[in-house]
């Protein structure tokens, strides 16, 4: 198994990376989160990677954290769900946001993820509901409390804010803030990054 891998970064071409590790160019699947955190072509990078062996192929798939990696590994685990299709699941949801989102069983979320339909997302957040736990999500201490986060979080979606500017708008939160104080905070500061 090929656990982690550092060396410079030769091709970005998504969702498919190229490293060059002392003379071996491994290409690497990454999700788009990830993706788009790399840095320029011929910076040393380290990706926690996930080796996948099928009849066809060698599948090496990237991430930046750690977390990234024990989500996936979760996500392979459910029956239906491929490599491809969790790597679609960590493109379009950070692994904060499955977290809350498989904790308020909110199938919405899953569901504006390309590939994804309503029954895949409901066989996620069943399956997902007792193994995610909160050592995979990567919240700092300055963070909201999960469930104002999630209640600020569901509001901002629901006013048409994507996931992206939502989750931005929590982290900048003071953690003992309540729900009405957070959701006019967030919304003060979206307004000034539109």
């Amino acid at each position: 198994m090929i656990g982690r891998l550092t060396g410079l970064l030769l091709e970005k071409q998504p969702p498919l990376v190229l490293v060059d590790v002392q003379g071996v160019g491994y290409e690497i699947n990454v999700p788009m989160s990830t993706f788009y955190n790399l840095p320029t072509i011929g910076v040393k990078i380290t990706l926690h990677t996930y080796l996948v062996v099928r009849e066809d192929a060698h599948l090496l798939f990237g991430f930046a954290t750690e977390a990234e990696r024990r989500a996936f590994r979760q996500l392979v685990k459910i029956s239906g769900v491929g490599a491809r299709t969790a790597l679609a699941v960590l493109s379009g949801l950070s692994v904060t946001d499955l977290h809350q989102a498989v904790a308020a069983q909110d199938s919405r979320r899953i569901i504006k993820i390309p590939g994804i339909g309503r029954k895949t997302a409901e066989r996620l957040l069943l399956e997902l509901r007792d193994k995610l736990d909160s050592g995979m999500v990567d919240i700092d201490s300055s963070t909201a409390s999960s469930k104002v986060a999630s209640d600020v979080l569901n509001a901002l979606l629901s006013l048409g804010y994507n996931d992206r500017e939502a989750s931005w708008a929590i982290k900048q939160l003071p953690s003992d803030v309540a729900v009405s104080e957070g959701i006019r905070q967030a919304l003060k500061l979206l307004s000034k990054e539109r």
